[in-house]
């Protein structure tokens, strides 16, 4: 399983791991998807990517939403840097971006209060 925030990206995107063109503008996406996520009450603050050595544990040590949250970045990431010329794909695409941020919203406030009672 790839630990490279910037590789699973860029795998599931198309880009062989080895072509490095749009790096830059697939991490600009991936930093902005994760500043998104932290607003959200997800993630380390302030992990950013700079190359293919950032790691989803950087980011995450809890591997309960590293799947959905792996999804998330990617269906984001996708509509900034490559979005699906049918409208139909799109909308799907969006429905589950919100879906997802739901769902992990709930969970970061379940932790949350899991968090206060048991401090």
């Amino acid at each position: 399983m790839e630990q490279s925030i910037l590789n699973t990206i860029k795998k599931m995107i198309g880009p062989t791991i080895d072509d490095t063109y749009f790096d830059t503008d697939i991490i600009i996406h991936i930093n902005s998807v994760l500043s998104i996520l932290n607003q959200l009450g997800i993630g380390r603050q302030g992990v950013t990517v700079s190359d293919n050595t950032a790691l989803w544990s950087d980011f995450i040590e809890d591997s309960t939403d590293l799947e959905a949250i792996k999804s998330y970045v990617y269906l984001r990431v996708k509509l900034l840097f490559d979005p699906p010329l049918n409208s139909s794909v799109v909308a799907s695409m969006e429905k589950t971006i919100s879906e997802l941020e739901w769902r992990m919203n709930v969970t970061a406030e379940n932790n949350k209060k899991v968090n206060e009672v048991n401090n």
